[in-house]
């Protein structure tokens, strides 16, 4: 049987094309393997077996994913109840299927409630709907989501009446006990959404709930009744059709391909996914509207035009990069600096002119890199967000700053990994003893520090604010020290520049310098591997061992060798990371808890850092994923002194 759920119909809410691609398995889908989005389920699968505490004895209707009639057969019978809370209640009716989180029942009445693990205010009057009226964007899908929930409900029994609820991480509240994350464990090798191991039998064991419940039901039903639209052009109920239709009858609905979607779309397939037998949905789409030949598809195209709105190419069926001009951009010349829109049409020039050359200001780079002092600091964070707080006193979502790298390049060329910090420790709120680590490390000269893009200024100033409204002893020292490494974000209240304000080395790639083989990525991971390519010296020296070149490391032996040339072309450091069980035996591996493969990006280390916390593992498990979170890490910061060396070395000499 094949059904229409709720979570085909918000991904046709997301685009139409979707469900046809989704009908059919033999097209590829990013978002299956995404680390990021495993990590994020599993934390909603605790959010929602907390919210189940404030709902207690309910029936669980526990049936497997496409048992639909025995879901709904359950849920009937549950229903014959006069009062009952239902765990995943179904719904069945005109090939239409949804599961609610809880359902509420009292007499005729039934509340559906929706659990998120998105954050909300509760204290904010625009959180859903905003002071121009409209729907929050945040929100919007969900709100859909909630309102195909009740339509089908509603249209299941009528004579009940249904009202809309959400359950969401509130952030206005504050945990009350330590260790909250860890009273909700997600089994390694178990159903998350069935086997979660609860550690509390009741809500008030936990003090005051970081949940909160608000009545959406207004929204919802102006939604229901076409007051708000998700699409200009397409009304709630005629969508329901629509998407009925898509996926029942793997019928193509061919909806207008827009630039900025179709960019970020998943059902783009690699060559890997090619070699496996996987289609591209994103292909298919293009040859559909835009009649593309597959040789289109091998032409550079304005989707990979880094930071590019694209506006009108659409309409003129103007998609490849060839067929852009200057006109297209917003070109300012700025003295010895690149512009966003020069960065973009060198983009473009050199794409089209099969141009691998770099593309360097360099009186401008030369200018900046003269304003840096020896020794020269990089560091790295790792840091984590999670709904149900690790620690007493802290809010949903607030920043968690578990682990940094420290590597300093002297003036001579000496590398060093001076330092490194990480808290494994279960149920440890480490930002107070980060913050320590971090002084102690970068207190004892006046040379430059680097960071690479935003995002470790803006953890500092988190942690600003988390050491302001505690009591640590050295608060006011602390807050000091961070202060002159960083710069206030625009909320803030009080507004500095410290005097060793961080240089963010990616705005620096970003003023100065554009190498075709990133193909219009500014991130660490696109630069690194381009930067390895394009330069000799970088070559030459990486592809020795360490114990062979100016260069100390903390994790990695002095036999280890950085570089590996295949085929003319490095490969990327990071896929040469080893795995983290390394060395194990199959029958190790089985035993073990963590399946963890390897730690090469932000994702995976978010997901070792939760394991950490909330998974009951050997000693010698937790030693293993601590060693390749630090691993990662120091990579992640020698990848920042490559980049310098490179423009020592191979641009402004």
């Amino acid at each position: 049987m094949k059904v229409l759920s709720k979570s085909r119909f918000k991904l046709g809410l997301e685009c139409p094309n979707k469900l046809f691609f989704t009908s059919d398995k033999k097209y590829a889908n990013k978002k299956i393997d995404d680390s990021f989005l495993q990590a994020l389920a599993k934390g909603g699968f605790q959010v929602e077996e907390l919210a189940r505490l404030h709902y207690p004895n309910g029936i669980f209707i526990n049936t497997e994913n496409y048992e639909y009639e025995k879901a709904f057969q359950l849920t009937q019978k549950a229903l014959l109840l006069e009062n009952v809370v239902i765990y995943e209640a179904a719904f069945l009716v005109d090939n239409f299927f949804i599961r609610t989180d809880i359902l509420v029942k009292e007499g005729n009445h039934i509340r559906l409630i929706e659990v998120k693990a998105k954050s909300f205010d509760s204290n904010n009057p625009n959180e859903f709907i905003g002071k121009k009226g409209g729907l929050e964007g945040k929100h919007k899908l969900n709100l859909f989501d909630l309102a195909f929930q009740k339509h089908i409900a509603t249209l299941t029994f009528p004579n009940f009446h249904f009202e809309a609820y959400f359950m969401m991480a509130d952030k206005s509240k504050k945990a009350t006990i330590d260790g909250l994350n860890q009273l909700f464990r997600v089994p390694a090798n178990g159903n998350p959404r069935t086997d979660i191991i609860k550690k509390v039998n009741s809500i008030h064991e936990i003090g005051e709930s970081v949940l909160s419940e608000i009545k959406v039901d207004a929204i919802v039903n102006a939604i229901i009744s076409d007051q708000y639209k998700y699409h200009d052009n397409l009304g709630f109920h005629e969508a329901l059709k629509l998407f009925k239709d898509s996926y029942l009858e793997s019928q193509y609905i061919n909806w207008k391909t827009k630039f900025s979607a179709c960019k970020k779309c998943e059902f783009k397939a690699t060559n890997e996914d090619k070699e496996k037998g996987l289609l591209s949905g994103f292909e298919y789409c293009f040859k559909k509207q835009h009649n593309w030949s597959d040789n289109d598809f091998k032409e550079p195209n304005a989707m990979e035009v880094w930071n590019f709105q694209g506006i009108g190419l659409i309409e003129s069926n103007r998609l490849l990069m060839k067929e852009l001009s200057e006109d297209d951009f917003k070109i300012e010349v700025i003295a010895d600096k690149i512009s966003s829109g020069e960065r973009q049409w060198i983009q473009v020039e050199k794409s089209r002119d099969n141009d691998n050359s770099i593309y360097v200001e360099k009186d401008g780079l030369k200018t900046e890199m003269s304003k840096w002092k020896f020794p020269l600091h990089f560091i790295d964070f790792e840091t984590s967000t999670v709904a149900l707080p690790f620690t007493a006193g802290r809010r949903p979502y607030e920043q968690v700053a578990f682990q940094f790298s420290h590597h300093i390049y002297y003036e001579d060329g000496t590398i060093e990994h001076k330092s490194e910090f990480i808290s494994n420790t279960a149920g440890e709120f480490p930002n107070f003893i980060f913050a320590r680590a971090l002084k102690k490390a970068l207190e004892n000269d006046n040379g430059t520090i680097f960071r690479f893009a935003s995002h470790e200024n803006s953890i500092l100033n988190a942690i600003i604010v988390q050491l302001n409204a505690g009591n640590e002893e050295d608060k006011a020292e602390l807050i000091s020290f961070l202060k002159t490494i960083t710069n206030s974000t625009k909320d803030s209240a009080e507004q500095w520049e410290g005097e060793r304000n961080m240089v963010d080395l990616n705005k620096v790639v970003k003023d100065f310098y554009y190498n075709p083989y990133t193909k219009g990525s500014n991130s660490i991971k696109a630069v690194l591997p381009a930067s390895l390519n394009s330069s000799a010296y970088l070559k030459q020296k990486y592809c020795q061992p360490i114990g062979a070149i100016n260069l100390t490391s903390t994790n990695f032996d002095d036999n280890h060798i950085w570089l590996k040339i295949d085929k003319d072309e490095v490969v990327n450091p990071y896929k040469m990371l080893p795995p983290v069980f390394d060395g194990w035996t199959a029958l190790e591996l089985q035993e073990s808890l963590s399946e963890i493969d390897g730690i090469a990006d932000g994702g995976a280390a978010l997901t070792a850092y939760a394991k950490l916390q909330y998974e009951d593992m050997t000693e010698r498990e937790r030693t293993k994923i601590t060693q390749g979170l630090l691993k990662y890490c120091e990579l992640d910061t020698l990848a920042m002194v490559m980049i310098y060396e490179h423009f020592k070395e191979d641009l402004i000499n």
